[in-house]
């Protein structure tokens, strides 16, 4: 295939891209691209970096070279939010967005966040862990978490609590979903020492190889231990931990990363990919 063929082709795939900054570790152009051939469908999926400044100016550069949406991760998912012309409920109430869908015709940007649909499935279909009626505890309140609290908040559990070292922060983010479900927030050393089910981290620590600081005590012999983020070549800090302190099981978030990536492959060509292969072979 010459050069022109090549250019040819390309300019017939729908575009897209995941921004973020930095990016280029990004497994979404893989998962993506796979979506697409598994599919049939006709896209091109990047990763590319946006610098912290101008970033509303340099998305909307995104949309004038045509392509037709984009993913957003950190640090720009409240930001992305704030510039949508119109967001999905969900992105509404999370007050944070990681899926843009940008219109060709009338440049309205449209803002959506798949994460907490991606976490959802990721534990429930995925890992069969039950939720309703389960004592969750969440470490963290940054943007990570203002997308899954919903979600999670609609399979019932019993309550949620949020730890975060700022409990004011975490405060504030309970207040908003009050009146979604049971949401308390508390210091990490405010927590007591009776056990969760299910305990999800979505602090950045694990970026330093660090654990939040809290006891051994909230993880009993029936604890399921999750990580939002996640390693393919070694368990994260939070997982090791898990681990070493008896959670009777310990997850990273690689699921959760695919099946909010297929949300979002749904959001933009109306079809919802399978998972469950893609998921191997990022483990692989």
């Amino acid at each position: 295939m010459s050069p022109r063929d090549f250019t040819t082709r390309a300019a017939l795939l729908d575009q897209y891209a995941v921004v973020g900054t930095p990016i280029a570790h990004s497994k979404s152009p893989q998962i993506h691209n796979a979506f697409a051939e598994q599919t049939n469908q006709a896209l091109e999926y990047k990763a590319v970096e946006l610098p912290i400044e101008n970033f509303e100016k340099k998305l909307r550069g995104l949309q004038k070279l045509g392509y037709k949406g984009v993913n957003v991760t950190a640090p720009f998912k409240q930001q992305a939010w704030k510039i949508c012309d119109e967001r999905s409920p969900r992105a509404e109430k999370a007050g944070a967005v990681n899926t843009l869908v940008f219109g060709n015709l009338d440049g309205k940007i449209s803002g959506d966040n798949t994460d907490g649909a991606g976490l959802a499935r990721d534990l429930v279909n995925n890992h069969s862990i039950l939720i309703k009626h389960r004592k969750i505890l969440i470490l963290g309140a940054g943007g990570a978490i203002h997308g899954v609290l919903a979600p999670l908040l609609t399979l019932n559990p019993t309550n949620i609590i949020l730890a975060n070292r700022t409990v004011n922060k975490a405060q504030k983010l309970a207040d908003v979903f009050q009146t979604v479900g049971d949401v308390k927030a508390c210091g990490y050393d405010d927590l007591s020492n009776e056990p969760f089910d299910l305990i999800i981290n979505g602090t950045s620590a694990g970026l330093n190889q660090e654990v939040p600081p809290i006891s051994n005590k909230v993880l009993g012999i029936n604890s399921v231990c999750y990580d939002m983020m996640y390693n393919t070549s070694a368990p994260t800090a939070f997982v090791k931990w898990a681990r070493i302190h008896g959670a009777s099981r310990a997850i990273d978030g690689l699921g959760m990363l695919v099946e909010q990536a297929a949300e979002s492959f749904y959001v933009w060509r109306g079809v919802r990919p399978k998972t469950t292969n893609i998921i191997q072979s990022l483990r692989q």
